[in-house]
């Protein structure tokens, strides 16, 4: 098959023939049919920190059929279309058991392997897909589910005052799931551009903060386009910094909910924690039971996730969209067709 492979901290990824996986005792094999490019891939790429080898095959967001399992598989079959779980656990411990990987007690990483044609994973890392829900559809499950976790944890209640700084894909689905699920107030979303205002309001935003605002001018428009400081904040952009910011703009007893991945230092200041009284909460992964909140959304018929794919490209033209997306763009979801 062809892959995308990783080669290296700071290089373009290459297309390169390699073989073809083949599944052991639990194992299934998909035909990857969509994946997206994920920015915590792009970090990966260029950040020591992750230690990826060198050698492996990126691309956690995706979808796919299944065309190969393994000897002990029962509940998953040839033929079946699945969104991948990308989250590698034992799959035999107490969380797992309930649904959360991410709690594994035995192992756990954050698989990969869906910028190639083929990839494999373990049965229980496979959520069937219902019939109404494409394909397509189902490579916007995983970014999906970490917009529904971020929300989930931050304990929202009908009507809060919501400010999410960051209008990616993260930031947009947490837009989307504030709004259509849990019912929120009124959303303000705030980013380094106005590329993507338009979007952040379809996805449910009230109004869009001006990002050439300074500090002061930002918690005056914030408060007067929500009626009042807001009750969460979500930070998810990952940036330095922007911590101490969301301190800044939440309000008295408020939540500030990190999502945005930063590897660097950072510091806040404590006194400002204390003085409102606020709780800093981090938001990482989601559990399955997040997976299949997304596909019921889809399956429903909710179509506003699609509206952030922006571009589709075959495995040949993938490197260089990857490197593309290393820079300021205005591209927000970009899809791989690696059988297309």
């Amino acid at each position: 098959m062809k892959a995308a492979v990783f080669k290296g901290l700071k290089k373009p990824l290459e297309v390169e023939t390699i073989p073809d996986p083949t599944p052991g005792p639990k194992d299934v094999v998909l035909k990857v049919h969509r994946c997206g490019i994920c920015g915590s891939d792009l970090h990966i790429a260029e950040d020591p920190a992750f230690h990826y080898p060198v050698g492996g095959i990126l691309g956690h967001e995706y979808s796919g059929e299944v065309v190969a399992v393994g000897r002990e598989v029962k509940r998953i079959k040839t033929g079946d279309r699945i969104a991948a779980f990308p989250l590698e656990s034992c799959g035999e411990c107490g969380p797992c058991k309930s649904g959360d990987p991410a709690a594994c007690t035995v192992r756990f990483a954050v698989g990969g392997g869906g910028y190639g044609q083929f990839s494999k994973v373990e049965e229980h890392q496979c959520i069937r897909m219902p019939s109404s829900v494409s394909l397509e559809d189902g490579a916007l499950v995983e970014p999906m589910a970490v917009g529904l976790h971020a929300v989930n944890v931050s304990k929202i209640r009908s009507g809060a005052r919501v400010l999410v700084i960051g209008a990616g894909p993260i930031g947009l689905t947490t837009i989307f799931w504030a709004r259509r699920m849990m019912g929120a107030g009124k959303i303000a979303v705030t980013a380094s551009s106005r590329t993507r205002e338009g979007l952040a309001m379809e996805m449910g935003g009230d109004a869009f903060i001006d990002p050439a605002a300074d500090l002061q001018s930002a918690v005056r428009l914030t408060n007067e386009a929500l009626g009042g400081p807001p009750e969460i904040v979500f930070e998810c952009v990952g940036k330095v910094g922007l911590v101490q910011r969301c301190i800044d703009q939440v309000g008295k007893r408020g939540t500030v909910v990190i999502v945005g991945l930063c590897t660097a230092e950072d510091h806040y200041r404590p006194f400002a924690v204390i003085h409102k009284e606020c709780t800093i909460v981090p938001s990482a992964f989601y559990d399955i039971r997040d997976f299949e909140t997304c596909l019921d959304a889809l399956n429903r018929g909710d179509t506003v996730p699609e509206e952030m794919v922006t571009d589709h490209v075959d495995l040949a033209h993938m490197p260089a969209a990857f490197e593309a997306l290393k820079q300021r763009s205005t591209q927000c979801k970009v899809m791989i067709e690696p059988n297309g």
